[in-house]
């Protein structure tokens, strides 16, 4: 698998893809709503990017960012092979990936100064601590962390944050956890949230809907995963994200469950199923059985790698 994300033109999104299903796509481009292709590497990182832009019949035009305004490069290509060869070698980190073609450098206008966050003490400090928790949760993209970043301190029609500084907020506590999480990178053991999604995958193929951060509450929760999954699913299993906050601050992970038949029986069953597939991927499971209790995985270690 690469270390990637996919994104096309008609709004979907492929991550971790394999060299070959990359290929795939390169070669699919030039017709009506899937001319092109953006990938970024995992984790993403500001202005990093590589894309392909690709009408039927004419060149393939192949572009690079590697973090600024003047790092922005461009090729033109007469077939599909040289692009599927670069990208790849570009998801790969190979040192190489670009030799041997002419790049021309894009000239963009240099970004305007962004003014420095005029916040109290207190204020920064609530704001970046919020943004560092849900970066710690591991679910939030870029773009989650600044619109956060942007609304966290809006109070009636004040907006002490504009986008611009949101971004560039966003953007720095994000790198910090990239430079963390790059600690982790010899780590052969599979981590605790990698065997939580699992355990969920497992659920899934069982025949229960199964969803990691699903929402904001429980009251949410419970309202909204009868039409998360298949309409023929047994019952559910899910956590929310306050749980997910919880888990990040070393406090364990809460989950709901239960079945759709609202019966006591289904969802004592449904909770079985759970510890099962929990215990199943070394997870420790805390629950005595009663439906109407609530399973928690403890103890937990939340170290969950930041999304694509």
């Amino acid at each position: 698998m690469l270390a990637i994300t996919v994104d096309t033109e008609n709004g979907r999104r492929h991550s971790r893809v394999t060299a070959e299903a990359l290929a795939d796509l390169v070669r699919r481009i030039g017709g009506e709503d899937n001319r092109f292709l953006v990938v970024q590497p995992i984790p993403d990182l500001p202005d990093v990017f590589v894309q392909v832009w690709h009408e039927a019949g004419g060149e393939y035009t192949l572009e690079y960012r590697d973090g600024s305004a003047d790092r922005h490069f461009r090729t033109l290509l007469d077939t599909a092979e040289p692009v599927i060869a670069a990208m790849t070698g570009w998801a790969r980190r190979t040192a190489d990936w670009n030799a041997g073609m002419h790049w021309e450098r894009l000239d963009f206008e240099p970004p305007a100064d962004i003014p420095p966050l005029d916040l109290g003490a207190d204020d920064r400090t609530l704001l970046e601590t919020r943004i560092r928790e849900v970066i710690a949760g591991g679910y939030a993209t870029r773009a989650q962390l600044a619109e956060l970043a942007e609304d966290y301190l809006v109070s009636g029609d004040v907006r002490p944050v504009s986008p611009e500084q949101a971004r560039q907020l966003a953007d720095r506590l994000w790198l910090e956890r990239v430079a963390e999480q790059a600690d982790w990178d010899d780590e052969e053991e599979e981590s605790d949230p990698e065997r939580i999604t699992h355990a969920f995958a497992a659920l899934e193929s069982a025949g229960l809907t199964a969803r990691e951060n699903f929402t904001c509450c429980r009251s949410c929760g419970q309202a909204e995963i009868g039409g998360a999954g298949s309409p023929e699913a047994r019952g559910f299993v899910y956590f929310h994200s306050q749980s997910t906050d919880s888990a990040a601050s070393g406090h364990g992970l809460t989950l709901m469950y239960g079945g759709f038949d609202g019966s006591e029986r289904t969802t004592a069953s449904v909770g079985r199923e759970v510890v099962a597939a929990l215990e199943e991927c070394g997870l420790s499971v805390e629950w005595n059985g009663d439906p109407g209790q609530t399973i928690t995985v403890a103890p937990l270690n939340w170290r969950k790698r930041l999304v694509g």
